[in-house]
Formats: structure tokens, sequence, C-alpha cells
């Protein structure tokens, strides 16, 4: 209790601090500014239906959810859903999910982890069962919910041995909160014991929920579109790159020796894409950008992707994808999307988000590990020079995406273990 104590005091007297930066964010993407309120648990009133909440942080974990999303509202018709985010990319990437069930599902941003804040926020939609998504363990809110004698469950969760080590050293604090959790559905065994020895008490494997989701074929239609006009100049995509990476990339694309190439970079953070572009015009090259609307033509030699919610179609345009977060200690971005597409994958030597998908993935040959940019460019051009090993490549990332599928429907089986004492009751 004492280091949570001290933990709420230092997040009241960092607050200054925190909008401080929410101000620096807005000036790239204003839409921080929005919704100021629930970040600080006022939310405006809800109409009456139980309630099941999900917490997705950002992007990927929103997307992540949405086959469990699905489930979750077939299982349990009586139901609506609330679904919080903590950032204006995140709130966007649940459009689809809100306009398939327009009357049933409810969006806001989860509150600052303050006692106050997260006591309003549950006491305003009183939900039956809380899903918090991955790594998201915030403890005033997990304490504000067993107080309230609420389950809550972490599910997809993965933690790093980085992480670990991170939480480990506030053991005072973050051990009470792992242990309050009444299921935790790990992602691999190795997410699984890490929480253990952080405290988890109930823990159970269940996969991990990104191999479910579907690419939209509207989104592989566009990349076929795409592709099409492309024609048969081969296709190098960077996807979801860092800072930094771009440029690393930048210099060492003539490394790939190969007439005609048209690199995709495809920035994790909308509020980078003046920046890269930036980049590419620096150095020279012939840019065209996915918002002016406009295709690459003959002389294009970088094509911006500059664009929200497409990344199935970029995969389904490139012939070879360098997944990124892992040129830098990112820790990586999420392959399984590129595998469930069919673009075979390059990874740099930072992939500890994703550690056992990136293993299985080269062990199956859908994907292989370069050590920096330099390695990059010539394993690309030596595989975008042999038809063969892109074949092979894209049969073996098929297999690998259809072989881990069935996470769905693992953790809505702990979900309802959880929540059948509820409805009896």
């Amino acid at each position: 209790m004492i280091a949570r104590l001290l933990y709420s005091l230092l997040f009241y007297l960092a607050m200054p601090m925190v909008w401080l930066r929410l101000l620096w964010r807005a000036r790239q993407q204003p839409e921080y500014l929005q919704h100021l309120g629930e970040r600080h648990g006022f939310y405006t009133p809800l109409r009456a239906r139980p309630l099941i909440w999900l917490h997705a942080v950002s992007v990927g974990e929103t997307r992540a959810a949405e086959p469990l999303v699905d489930a979750l509202l077939h299982a349990y018709p009586e139901h609506g859903l609330l679904l919080t985010h903590m950032t204006p990319t995140g709130r966007a990437s649940a459009q689809a999910l809100l306009a398939k069930f327009p009357e049933r599902c409810t969006q806001v941003y989860l509150p600052y982890d303050l006692p106050d804040a997260c006591g309003r926020f549950l006491d305003h939609f009183r939900p039956q069962v809380g899903l918090l998504m991955e790594t998201e363990l915030w403890p005033n809110l997990i304490h504000a919910a067993k107080r309230r004698q609420l389950p809550l469950l972490l599910i997809n969760a993965r933690l790093s041995a980085r992480s670990q080590r991170g939480y480990a050293r506030l053991a005072s604090l973050i051990r009470p909160a792992v242990a309050s959790l009444s299921a935790v559905a790990a992602q691999t065994e190795c997410d699984a014991e890490r929480l253990r020895q952080l405290g988890a008490q109930r823990t159970s494997v269940s996969g991990n929920l990104k191999f479910d989701v579907t690419p939209a074929v509207d989104q592989l239609q566009l990349g076929a579109r795409w592709r099409q006009a492309v024609g048969p100049r081969p296709v190098w995509l960077l996807a979801s790159s860092r800072a930094g990476e771009e440029a690393l990339i930048l210099e060492a694309i003539s490394a790939v020796g190969i007439a005609g190439l048209l690199l995709v970079l495809v920035p994790r953070h909308p509020q980078r894409f003046a920046e890269v572009a930036g980049l590419v015009a620096g150095r020279g090259l012939a840019l065209c950008r996915r918002s002016s609307g406009s295709l690459p033509s003959g002389e294009t030699q970088v094509w911006l992707g500059d664009s929200m919610g497409e990344m199935a179609a970029y995969y389904a345009l490139a012939d070879l994808a360098l997944i990124g977060g892992t040129l830098l200690p990112f820790g990586g971005q999420n392959l399984i999307e590129a595998a469930a597409c069919a673009c075979p994958v390059l990874l740099g030597p930072h992939s500890f988000n994703f550690s056992q998908a990136s293993d299985d993935a080269i062990a199956c040959g859908a994907a292989r590990r370069v050590a920096n940019a330099g390695e990059a460019a010539a394993v690309a051009g030596e595989l975008l020079r042999s038809r063969a090993q892109l074949l092979a490549m894209r049969a073996a990332a098929t297999s690998f995406s259809q072989g881990h599928r069935g996470a769905t429907a693992r953790t809505l089986a702990l979900i309802e273990r959880v929540m059948e004492p509820r409805k009896a009751h």
C-alpha cells in the first residue's frame, strides 16, 4: 500500500509534465487535445446495458482484439462493449468495429492511473468484467477493480525479458497488482513464466490473438490494384518504421543493386510522415506520397505510405518487407500481419517484443534475420533476384500464419469461466 500511495503522489506531482507532453504531441496530432475530460475519468451518460470492458491501448492491440470482439458480442448478445484506448491512433483504428456494432459499442479514453480518476471510470460504466490487452499493468486501476470486486483479466499477455527486469525493480508496487488479476492468458509459455515471477497466480497460455486477425478483403484487393499499377518492378517495403530507421535504409538502398526498385516507406507514427518525406527529398530521390492520391510512376523511387489502416494493402503490394522497430532497439513491430498476407519478411536484431513469433517465423522459413541495414539491403537484393526463394518464403508465411490460429477460442473460454459465477449470481 505504501508503494502505491507513493506512486500515486508522484503521478499527481507529474501531471503538469503530462499535460505539457499532451500539448507537445498535439502540435503534430491535434487529436490529443480532444476528449480531455475522459483522461481524468469524466464521461457523458451511458444508456443502460451490461458492459464488457476491453482496454486496447493503441493500434496494434485494437486490431488484435477484433476477432475477440466479434466472439464476445456473439457469445453475450445482451451485453455491450466498452472499448478504451490511450492514443488517438488507437481510437481511430476502432472505427470499423464501431461501424459494425453501432448500437453495442462505446469508445472512450481510459483515464490516467490516478485513484480518483480510476474510481470515477469504474463507477460510471460499472462493467461486469475487464479485459486488459498485452502488458497494461496499472496499479491504481487494478486496485480500484479489486475494491469493486470486478474480475480483471490480462489477455494476449506478453512480457519481454527486458520489461520483466524493469518491473522487478518495482516489485513492491507491481507484484500486488499482478497478483490481483483474476486470470492471465499469455501468448507463450515464456510470457506466462515471466508473469508468474512477477506474481501472477492464475496463468494459462492461449496463444496470440493477432494470428486470428484476417486481412480485410478490400485491403488485399487494394494492394493487388497497386501491384498491377506498379507492374513488374521489385517492391521492398519498410513496414511500421521507427525514428532513425528510414535514414539507415535510405543510406543502404544502393546495396540492393536492382534497377527499377521501388522502396515503400510506411512510418509507424503519423506525426512523422512529413519528417520522413523530408529525409527522402533531402537525398534527391523521386518521391510520391500515398496521401497525394497518385500511384508511383516509373520514375518514382520511394513511395511514402502516409495513410492509416492500409498496412495489409502495403503487404499485398510488396515482394518483401523489412519489419520496423527491429533495426534499432525498439523491440520490433508485429510480423504476424505480414505472414497473414503471405509477405516474406526480414527482421533486424531487435525483435524482443515478438521474440517467440520471430523465432518461429525464422525457423519455418517465413522470415530471415539480418544484423543491420547494410545486410538488410544485401539480403533484399539476393531475394528479389530469386523468384524461387520468395515463393518458398511466401508458402512458409502462409503455413506459419495458419498454424498458429485458435487464440480467440481459448481466450473466450477463459473469459466465460470467469464470468460464469457472476452470471449465476
